[in-house]
């Protein structure tokens, strides 16, 4: 294929990608129309948390002060932290009034379990056994990174409770100060809408399923139906395994962009983007090779040729391949500029997108080559294996 055949696919694949996939590049998908319940069902909210305490007053003081009119807790889960998080997190709760908060500990995963989910079912089964009150209704699953505005608990659970929704998902806004943020997270949330189409998912009869696990409220009942987080021990993309079993038991899932539930870890360094990106794209793509393969060539068609086609056309005088590769670079800023709007970032960005997506492409493939040397999906001192040799 020359370089104007690649430009024409390439423009074609953007007026699909625009058109037909989902309206992925909006970002008016907010939390659904709810009014306040007759009555404000019982909830838990779990913390898993492994050395966190950089991030934790920033992050647990918000859920303490949950302005929540229902019985609501904080379970903490412990996950073998080596930094004192246990314990600043009771100093915090002994320093703010509010939610009651309990730490629990449950040890080293069993084989078979990545730690994320080996602490949320500790926590959710501290909630639903471990004290003489009835088991919460509700389960709120959030990370340790995640800071909620006093009225977030309150609005998600009038969201389930209007909507007949068993999970409701929202994609925290992640933290963007530095320049390797601005130029990386926004594309981070870009990537996965066009992967996981909130308008798709949120249909009843939808086949794809997906969530944000840094903010899941999920119905206890459909916990159990689930039977999660047992299904999906080891799982590295959890938050898409576990939105994918609750729909799966016949449960109604809905995912939307956060309007008052953000992030506090920071990224400052490349290198910390990187990690966060390697760790798992090589298990989102199933540790497959042949997937490898054609994510990089989509990636390279679809985002790396646009530009290629533009200037190559140009300089050698060929204004149909410049007009295909325009074009399609045109309509692939043009998406991208309501994330930016969403992150309060500069327009000017927007015509970087090629250079951020040739980054996810390098960390792609690094996280392959992390994983065949036995150090992929690592994650604070933890390699996990595939899920077939686990």
């Amino acid at each position: 294929m020359g370089l104007l055949g690649a430009a024409c696919a390439s423009l074609a694949a953007w007026i699909w990608l625009t058109l037909a996939q989902g309206m992925f590049w909006r970002t008016d998908v907010r939390l659904p129309p709810r009014t306040a319940p007759a009555r404000w069902p019982s909830v838990a909210i779990v913390v898993p948390a492994r050395d966190e305490a950089e991030v934790l007053p920033r992050s647990l003081p918000s859920l303490l002060a949950q302005d929540y009119p229902g019985e609501a807790e904080v379970i903490l889960v412990d996950d073998g932290s080596t930094d004192g998080t246990a314990a600043l997190a009771r100093r915090l709760a002994r320093a703010q009034p509010g939610l009651p908060l309990t730490v629990v500990s449950p040890g080293e995963p069993e084989p078979g379990w990545t730690g994320k989910l080996w602490a949320l079912r500790h926590g959710i089964a501290f909630a639903r056994t471990a004290r003489d009150a009835a088991e919460p209704e509700y389960l709120l699953l959030t990370d340790a990174d995640i800071a909620h505005e006093p009225d977030s608990l309150r609005e998600l659970v009038a969201a389930a409770t209007s909507a007949g929704l068993d999970l409701v998902s929202q994609m925290a806004r992640l933290r963007v100060a530095g320049f390797w943020e601005r130029l990386v997270v926004p594309a981070f949330v870009y990537f996965f809408a066009q992967l996981y189409p909130f308008r798709r998912i949120n249909r009843p009869a939808a086949r794809t399923a997906a969530a944000a696990g840094g903010c899941v409220l999920l119905h206890t009942g459909a916990a159990v139906r689930a039977g999660v987080p047992d299904a999906i021990r080891q799982a590295v993309i959890d938050d898409v395994s576990l939105a994918r079993a609750v729909r799966d038991s016949g449960g109604r899932i809905w995912l939307g962009l956060a309007e008052r539930v953000d992030s506090v870890r920071p990224y400052p360094a490349l290198a910390d983007l990187w990690q966060m990106v390697s760790r798992s794209a090589y298990a989102q793509l199933r540790h497959r090779p042949l997937l490898l393969a054609g994510t990089v060539a989509g990636l390279v068609l679809v985002y790396l040729v646009p530009p290629a086609a533009l200037f190559a056309g140009l300089a050698a005088g060929r204004p149909a391949t410049a007009w295909a590769g325009g074009l399609a670079w045109l309509l692939m800023a043009g998406t991208y500029l309501p994330m930016l709007r969403y992150y309060r970032q500069p327009a000017v960005l927007a015509p970087l997108l090629p250079l951020t997506a040739l980054l996810y492409l390098l960390m792609t493939v690094d996280s392959a080559v992390q994983h065949y040397r036995g150090r992929g999906a690592a994650w604070k001192g933890r390699t996990y294996a595939r899920p077939t040799d686990a």
